[in-house]
């Protein structure tokens, strides 16, 4: 039964960024193929559309999405290959979230002048 407990968001975040992250795998090996089109295919459109700050932001998801599919992905390492994994899931969790966040602030310093176009 579906309880909402830690475990279980764990396993519904690392699914959600690990589709995210292949979909955004998938648009880059589309967007890099473009380049074969020659100087005048559509790949520069790309490179304008990259540059506007709706990407941006979804730029701030996928680097999220990264951060914290491979911290939690070496939380689930850490229960299925030692004894006391399961027992300490919940916090480990915690840690993930926070690692994440902690990962996150420097990008945000970064990225987020630039969506806002004062850098």
């Amino acid at each position: 039964m579906y309880r909402g407990r830690e475990g279980q968001w764990a396993f519904v975040f690392h699914r959600m960024s690990g589709v995210a992250l292949a979909l955004f795998l998938l648009l880059h090996v589309i967007d890099i193929s473009l380049v074969m089109l020659g100087p005048d295919g559509p790949f520069d459109a790309f490179l304008v559309f990259y540059h506007n700050w709706p990407f941006r932001v979804g730029l701030l998801a996928v680097i999220a999405g990264v951060v914290y599919h491979g911290l939690n992905g070496l939380r689930i390492i850490l229960m299925d290959f030692t004894s006391w994994g399961v027992r300490y899931q919940k916090q480990m969790w915690y840690g993930v979230l926070g690692l994440t966040t902690l990962i996150g602030i420097p990008v945000l310093w970064k990225i987020v002048p630039e969506i806002l176009g004062v850098a």
